[in-house]
């Protein structure tokens, strides 16, 4: 049971679960508290009445504006819902999580919305925990992987092939444990501390095809540096816990899957390369794959974005 809701910042009347809410733009920024002490930053925005998309951010990453997914979540008559994963902005760390454990939090965020279906996404290093969602979380309809990231260790799957160098270096810092990789991303969070839109492009240089320097402009190039920023604010925690649990076991299996899953990935993708989802896409059960050739991280998903969430509203039976 969900303990106490309290907003960030400034309050008005409403939010979550009747609390207090602060309005952050187009959404509501909602600390949720849970049982554990922990507490978990919320983001929720488009009608109150429309079905739930829950959308789990990449990594680095936080719950912070991503403007044209939002819109067109909203066109479809969803209401968005996203949360800083642990250690993430102002979420709680929570050391030693595992894949599986955001079920636990994705179901406190929906306990307090009253929320008993909804359609889940997940992107890049949101993809494993939509997957997780897929699996364990009862309130799913149906899920959608953008670019997500495939078990380590997998048989018939080489993971770091494929991947840009600072991948390569992340990867295999977090492979050598847990001190090895702070260290690494203490020094890569400096470049993120203050980044923009430009500096983006030139922080992940080994990570971005042209396919993605080409998306990465105004209002998306936006958004992305302050997803990034958020996600280091108050340290490298979430980041480092997101790293240990994707080379760890994730605490299920993708054979407990029975909702339907669709999955996009892009040929040309340096952070997650197509190898991950062509291992997915033969290891999740039903699940529907669309591989675009020439597309990279980001831009598959902006490229596609319209036909991606038709799909999915289509795999959950529909929108209400």
């Amino acid at each position: 049971m969900v303990r106490e809701l309290r907003a960030v910042g400034a309050t008005q009347p409403g939010g979550l679960g009747g609390s207090s809410r602060v309005q952050c733009g187009v959404a509501d920024l909602t600390a949720l508290s849970l049982p554990d002490g922990r507490t978990l930053s919320v983001r929720v925005s488009g009608p109150d009445n429309g079905t739930t998309f829950l959308f789990h951010h990449g990594t680095p990453g936080a719950a912070t504006r991503s403007r044209a997914l939002e819109r067109a979540v909203h066109a479809r008559g969803l209401r968005f819902v996203t949360f800083s994963r642990p250690g993430y902005g102002d979420s709680s760390r929570r050391p030693g999580r595992r894949v599986v454990d955001v079920v636990d939090d994705a179901r406190a965020v929906l306990d307090a919305l009253g929320t008993t279906r909804c359609l889940v996404a997940g992107w890049s290093g949101g993809g494993p925990h939509a997957l997780a969602c897929a699996a364990r979380l009862e309130a799913t309809a149906a899920v959608l992987v953008i670019a997500g990231v495939a078990p380590h260790g997998a048989e018939g799957l080489d993971f770091l092939d494929g991947m840009g160098q600072d991948n390569l270096d992340e990867f295999g810092a977090a492979l050598e444990g847990e001190s090895t990789l702070r260290t690494y991303l203490e020094e890569a969070a400096g470049q993120l501390y203050h980044v923009d839109a430009d500096g983006v492009i030139s922080s992940l240089a080994s990570l971005l095809p042209a396919a993605d320097r080409a998306v990465l402009t105004d209002e998306f190039g936006e958004d992305m540096a302050e997803g990034l920023r958020e996600g280091v604010r108050t340290g490298v925690g979430g980041w480092l816990d997101d790293d240990l649990a994707f080379v760890s076991p994730w605490g299920f299996e993708l054979g407990e899957i029975v909702r339907p899953v669709t999955l996009w990935q892009g040929t040309d993708d340096l952070m997650v390369p197509v190898a991950h989802g062509r291992w997915l896409a033969s290891h999740v059960p039903g699940v529907v794959p669309h591989i675009q050739d020439g597309e990279g991280h980001l831009s598959v998903a902006l490229g596609a974005m319209d036909a991606m969430l038709d799909e999915l509203v289509a795999l959950g039976g529909g929108v209400g």
